[in-house]
């Protein structure tokens, strides 16, 4: 697929490709597809003779599989045209986004390059060796009219050896696990998902199976797994504890927290959103359910999270403002649009996106971020050990129900006092009143969110009606920030020499759409304190 590279702060750039492959499972007696049959198949001009490549990887790993969990790869491969070091992310649609560095003289010890992008998924843990894997690999490739390759097919068979526990000092020694296998993975080239499938039916037709397993390291580490994640939820009598959904509700988001930072960390877009909106969720959380976790835990996790998201939020603020800008003048009549308007907006956009990035990207490589990535999963083990063995009875230890409808009430009450104030602020102090009713809408929307689940329709209908708020007054909240960029820029173009007609016309616009969110917040009011009223009555 497409080749790039990618920024690893401040070291030599690393080599890189969007890996988009699938696996099956095939027994040692299994006859793949004839090249006949290959070169039938739909665009396919040319099939290479077979290639046969002897590979040896080294997977590394921390002694929990901090990288594992998080669906992250990283190994040292040599024999075949891609020896080097690797490091596999995931990527949108099931795809890996993989990153290369060459060999280099140490075979224990990961170049910074790539360990970089997984900062904050190691915290400082060390790595090393998990396994070995050794693989007789047998590459067909499929070519188009052109002579370009669209796919590979490989035929691997495989020796893995796994140390006795995923513990293992890295030294390696102690008794080992070994595993034999045969599966076929096809990956695209320059090819798309269609010959993908094509190539798969024929392989199904020949008897393999889709494989269940996402990777070679999972499937040689499986005897391993069930000490690394975490434990399975019993559904008593009375259905979950309260603690059990709080700490699922928890464990979701940190994993999101941290795969957006893997995420910016490469530069991928959207980034920076998603991190703010896990941070969003993680501080809702925390306070709707400071009766299961503890005032004295909650409140200072919320308030490094709140550090954390209003470091980010310039970033996040400049690019949606300056998104929104550029889309409008696109869209304007060309005579309405006088002087470089277009150029100017372009050239701030890059502009703040670039310091936008180096300011997340320094924010996230400091201590006190990975304090807090420590401090939060201190909190899931704190919180899976009281549910493990409980000291005494705790709320963690309650049924669900009624405590997500405790929480659901207090977060419903806290959105209609917000919704009172703000009837009653006029003039400046208007737009932050709106503001506090946002964040209000927000904390609801996560915790109906959470015990959606278990509460069924009424949590639903929250999620709803408090989605449409949200959307609204954020339209509103937009419209607010990007009035003060139209005033920016104006001002630097007038400086300039440049026509400020443009500028003002596109301010009048957004004075426009805030008005137009404020009418949709005052249709949805009725339907709004219908349901508020409901979610704060019913025991």
């Amino acid at each position: 697929m497409a080749a790039g590279a990618f920024p690893a702060y401040g070291r030599p750039v690393v080599d890189g490709h969007l890996e988009v492959e699938r696996k099956y499972d095939v027994d040692g007696a299994f006859a793949p597809p004839t090249p006949e049959q290959l070169a039938a198949l739909p665009g396919i001009a040319a099939v290479d003779q077979p290639v046969e490549h002897l590979l040896q990887a080294g997977y590394f790993d921390t002694p929990d599989l901090r990288l594992f969990r998080a669906r992250v790869t990283l190994r040292r491969r040599t024999g075949g045209p891609d020896a080097g070091w690797h490091l596999k992310l995931p990527a949108e649609g099931g795809a890996r986004l993989e990153l290369h560095a060459r060999l280099g003289r140490s075979v224990r010890k990961p170049p910074a390059s790539l360990l970089s992008p997984v900062v904050g998924l190691l915290r400082g843990a060390e790595v090393g060796p998990i396994a070995t894997l050794h693989t007789r690999r047998v590459v067909t490739a499929l070519r188009n009219g052109a002579g370009r390759v669209l796919a590979e097919m490989a035929d691997d068979t495989v020796t893995a050896t796994v140390p006795a526990s995923a513990s293992a000092t890295p030294s390696g020694t102690g008794a080992a696990e070994v595993l034999t296998w045969r599966e076929i993975e096809v990956e695209l080239v320059d090819g798309d998902e269609s010959l993908l499938a094509a190539v798969g039916e024929r392989l199904v037709a020949a008897g393999a199976a889709p494989s269940p397993r996402a990777s070679k390291l999972g499937r040689a580490i499986a005897s391993r797994l069930p000490d690394a994640g975490p434990k399975p939820v019993q559904r008593g009598k009375r259905g979950l504890r309260a603690g059990d959904v709080v700490l699922a509700a928890l464990r979701a988001q940190v994993s999101a927290l941290q795969a957006a930072d893997v995420l910016l960390r490469t530069d991928q877009p959207d980034a920076v959103h998603r991190i703010r909106v896990a941070c969003r969720r993680l501080r809702s959380i925390l306070a709707a359910f400071r009766p299961v976790i503890g005032r004295g835990t909650a409140d200072p996790l919320r308030e490094e999270l709140s550090w954390l998201s209003g470091a980010l939020s310039t970033a996040r603020d400049e690019e949606v403002a300056l998104g929104h800008l550029r889309a409008v003048v696109a869209a304007e009549p060309v005579e309405l649009v006088l002087g470089p308007v277009a150029a100017r907006l372009q050239q701030t956009a890059i502009r703040a996106a670039q310091a936008g990035h180096a300011g997340a990207v320094e924010t996230l490589s400091g201590s006190r971020y990975l304090r807090l990535l420590d401090d939060l999963h201190a909190l899931l083990d704190d919180l899976r050990a009281l549910l493990d063995d409980p000291p005494v009875p705790t709320p963690a230890g309650k049924a669900a129900p009624p405590v997500l409808r405790a929480a659901l009430r207090r977060a419903a009450r806290r959105l209609e006092r917000q919704l009172e104030r703000a009837s009653r602020v006029r003039g400046d102090g208007r737009d932050e009143a709106l503001h506090d009713v946002r964040v209000a809408a927000k904390r609801l929307r996560d915790t109906a969110e959470v015990a959606r689940p278990e509460l069924g329709r009424p949590a639903k209908e929250l999620v709803r009606v408090t989605t449409r708020l949200q959307r609204a007054l954020g339209e509103q909240q937009d419209a607010v920030v990007t009035r003060e960029h139209c005033r920016r820029l104006a001002i630097a173009a007038h400086a300039a020499g440049e026509s400020s007609f443009s500028y003002g016309r596109l301010h009048a616009l957004e004075e426009f759409r805030a008005a137009r969110a404020l009418s949709a917040v005052e249709e949805l009011e009725p339907r709004l304190r219908k349901v508020l009223g409901a979610a704060r009555t019913k025991p």
